[in-house]
């Protein structure tokens, strides 16, 4: 009986099993673990957004797109620290073509509208954890988190 079987088991005493933190959740998902997520995005018209402050707190755990084109990313504005420039059209089409499409990425520019338009576009080729950062630079600005300026344009 059920009763028999957990008597049983606590006069063992057994030690708790090893890796259960690993074992469990994956045996709950038929053995697939699923990648850790840092952001939790809220839909915004369609399109997934996270705030200024999400991306500060996680921007060296997550991939950070910067859309504007090549003389913004150094502008009065700047660039967050570790954003990578790829310009909105053909060359963030050649880039989402090739990236991984698991990875969580955050789209920014200058006030949130051609990075929502890249996010879109990731959507649709496939990305399942892409976001736009509301407000872009503008807004981060406005928070005074810190931005990088003068810097060699990574592309």
């Amino acid at each position: 009986s059920l009763e028999q079987f957990e008597k049983t088991m606590s006069e063992l005493k057994l030690a708790y099993p090893k890796k259960i933190q690993e074992a469990l959740p994956a045996n709950m998902v038929c053995g697939q673990l699923t990648a850790k997520r840092f952001l939790t995005p809220r839909v915004s018209g369609g399109i997934p957004e996270v705030t200024v402050h999400d991306v500060y707190e996680h921007r060296k755990n997550v991939m950070l797109i910067d859309v504007r084109r090549p003389e913004e990313f150094n502008n009065e504005y700047g660039h967050i620290e570790g954003a990578r420039l790829v310009t909105l059209g053909p060359e963030l089409e050649q880039f989402l073509q090739t990236a991984d499409k698991e990875q969580e990425i955050v789209f920014i520019c200058r006030s949130g509208g051609r990075s929502a338009q890249a996010t879109e576009l990731a959507l649709s080729m496939g990305f399942k954890h892409a976001a736009n950062m509301a407000g872009g630079m503008i807004t981060w600005n406005l928070h005074q988190l810190p931005v990088e300026r003068n810097t060699e344009v990574r592309s």
